[in-house]
């Protein structure tokens, strides 16, 4: 039996929308079993990144662009990292936490894979749930 293709998504977040919150609620209502993200244009009033290494997040207000947003989804849990830059271009990026609110909009295209289904378990090679990777 031939692998299904790969299927795109497309959604646009509207202000005050949470961006990983409603990301994470889009790929388990549409039950995507493995995705990335390809594309995200938009723009922030609030952000919560964890910066590399860190225990917590650090939050902000103001009016940031996003810059890019990359990582994989799965109804089994997502890995996000964003960039995002201020007025003056000054950009900053990171692990993609709750409390990132859409100031005017974020449209996003993310790719669902019709070969492969991604779990998050604990492996040992770390204290983190890991991206697991297992072929339909």
């Amino acid at each position: 039996m031939p692998a299904k293709k790969d299927s795109s998504h497309v959604l646009r977040l509207l202000p005050g929308a949470d961006l990983k919150g409603a990301i994470q609620d889009f790929v388990n209502k549409k039950d995507i079993k493995a995705g990335w993200i390809l594309s995200c244009a938009g723009s922030l009033i609030e952000y919560s990144i964890r910066f590399a290494n860190q225990p917590a997040a650090f939050k902000d207000t103001g009016h940031f662009e996003i810059v890019s947003l990359s990582g994989t989804v799965s109804i089994s849990g997502s890995h996000l990292h964003i960039s995002i830059s201020d007025s003056n271009g000054k950009t900053i990026g990171g692990h993609l936490m709750e409390g990132c609110k859409v100031y005017t909009t974020a449209e996003i295209v993310l790719i669902e894979s019709g070969k492969y289904i991604f779990a998050r378990e604990r492996d040992g090679s770390t204290s983190w749930r890991e991206l697991q990777v297992t072929k339909k």
